[in-house]
């Protein structure tokens, strides 16, 4: 036994995804006198710029904006309580289909092996006792967060470590809450054509198939000072538009998939750490 403390990596696409999915896990986790590391792939520079002025539209500047993201970041690692940020820096490929998928140096475009050598470097520095990155689908189809699980699970196989991995997911039944409140907040909202409906139906997982449910109602306060901290990409984080008290009620439990695992820890668990403590 060593006095290391035990250590969750998070690895994310872009500035704010710390925020969304984990923001409860980093920061009960960092109480609780875990060291959180943050490997946050890509610079965010597809965001919102000042004003909402959007991508490849007059007035945006993907260095600007990625600069100021990563300001963003800072502030909600620190709000998080994460003990180490580190940044990858790829360019950020934009959503699918988006002319950044195909630019040089982008992170779609990277090769696997190049980026899971760079992460696996990470994780052979920190040596995490968990990982938590995004699905085979990056959750919901965005370039960025696919190729954030690609290369995780390679850097993981470079690796002589066996951490317990999880895949970030929803339950199908808190999607269905999701999208009655988002219909609740706008009235005017149309209802989304079948093919779209049926895409929004296969986010997340039926409720039986997660194997991970953590409470962290304790730290929703955080989290959602950790998504107000991205204030220049406001107008696309709709958890901001609840309130906090609500987000709270909404947003205090985080679940995961468990897909690697040497603790023998039974499942359904309400810990990412069961097992190691």
């Amino acid at each position: 036994m060593t006095d290391r403390p035990l250590t969750l990596m998070a690895v994310h696409a872009h500035p704010d995804d710390e925020a969304t999915g984990t923001g409860g896990v980093l920061a009960r986790y960092a109480a609780e006198g875990m060291r959180t590391v943050l490997v946050t792939c890509t610079d965010g520079a597809c965001g919102d710029g000042p004003g909402g002025v959007k991508p490849g539209d007059p007035g945006h500047d993907p260095a600007a904006v990625a600069l100021m993201r990563r300001q963003e970041l800072q502030a909600s690692c620190d709000v998080l309580k994460i003990s180490d940020l580190e940044m990858l820096d790829y360019a950020d490929s934009g959503m699918m289909g988006w002319p950044g998928n195909d630019a040089p140096g982008s992170f779609w475009q990277t090769p696997v092996e190049e980026g899971a050598a760079r992460l696996a470097e990470l994780m052979r520095h920190y040596r995490p006792d968990v990982v938590v990155t995004y699905d085979e689908n990056g959750f919901y189809g965005h370039p960025d967060h696919i190729q954030a699980h690609r290369i995780t699970m390679a850097a993981l196989e470079m690796t002589d470590l066996s951490p317990k991995v999880y895949w970030t997911t929803a339950p199908r039944s808190m999607m269905q809450r999701f999208g009655e409140v988002m219909r609740e907040f706008h009235e005017d909202m149309p209802e989304p054509d079948p093919a779209e409906a049926a895409a929004l139906a296969e986010i997340g997982l039926p409720d039986d198939q997660i194997t991970t449910w953590v409470d962290t109602t304790g730290f929703s306060g955080q989290k959602f000072d950790a998504l107000a901290a991205h204030a220049s990409q406001g107008e696309n984080i709709f958890f901001l538009k609840m309130g906090k008290e609500r987000f709270g009620e909404l947003m205090g439990i985080e679940t995961f998939v468990r897909v690697q695992d040497t603790t023998g820890a039974p499942v359904p668990e309400n810990d990412l750490f069961a097992g190691l403590r």
